[in-house]
């Protein structure tokens, strides 16, 4: 199947960003680190799973953007992600679980920030 353009999709656009700060955030309720060289294989991977396509300096933008909204937005918005919730992010397949709370705020934070 052919890889489609993610501007052209933007709920699609509202996800990955979700998931790379999902991604983050549970990576330093974990380390107590911001690691952000998971960041660019995150965006790979959730891009390859979804068959899209983005810009190496979007994913750079997007990655950015990602990390701001975990480090300065999440708290102010009420999100917070603890070590014993981390799992519940996401799905066994390692997909953001639409189900939770949590990530069910981070989406909207998402689409906000867009």
């Amino acid at each position: 199947m052919a890889e489609s353009d993610i501007n052209e999709v933007s709920e699609a656009r509202a996800e990955l960003l979700c998931y790379l700060v999902a991604t983050l955030a549970a990576s330093h309720s974990l380390t107590h680190e911001w690691r952000i060289d998971h960041v660019v294989e995150s965006c790979r991977i959730w891009l390859r799973r979804n068959s899209l396509w983005m810009d190496w300096l979007e994913r750079v933008r997007f990655g950015q953007l990602a990390l701001k909204l975990a480090k300065r937005e999440l708290k102010g918005a009420g999100i917070a992600v603890r070590q014993s919730n981390v799992q519940a992010l996401f799905t066994g397949d390692m997909q953001l679980n639409y189900s939770c709370t949590v990530i069910k705020k981070m989406l909207a934070l998402c689409r906000d920030a867009l």
